[in-house]
């Protein structure tokens, strides 16, 4: 009977480090890519594109690089839909707050005097 304990033990130990490896390998290949995605980010500075281009290509880079260390580094990627909703909240009046000002300034359209 103890010789079977000890092979699940064992088994179970095994198992848990393949997946230890698992979660390294992805670690090091979210690792890279960031790299890669800095790099490219660099590059396009190098490149002397037009303002607006070199903008949204630059802005392109960054949500793809956050979105990568929020769901990988933070853990959000195996989380449950309460956090993706509050998340997505959190989005919603953040894009709120970043338009409202502009509807109160634009050329004076909404000062009536």
């Amino acid at each position: 009977m103890s010789e079977h304990a000890a092979t699940t033990q064992h088994t179970a130990a095994d198992g848990h480090a393949v997946d230890i490896d698992k979660h390294v390998r992805i670690y090091i290949t979210v690792f890279v890519t960031l790299m890669a995605l800095t790099i490219v980010t660099v590059a396009i500075s190098r490149f002397h594109l037009p303002v607006p281009i070199a903008v949204s290509v630059a802005l392109l880079v960054a949500t793809i690089k956050g979105a990568l260390v929020a769901c990988y580094f933070m853990h959000l990627i195996s989380e449950k839909k309460l956090i993706y909703a509050v998340l997505a909240l959190t989005v919603a009046f953040f894009i709120v707050l970043i338009f409202v000002p502009l509807l109160t300034v634009h050329d004076g359209y909404w000062i009536r005097g």
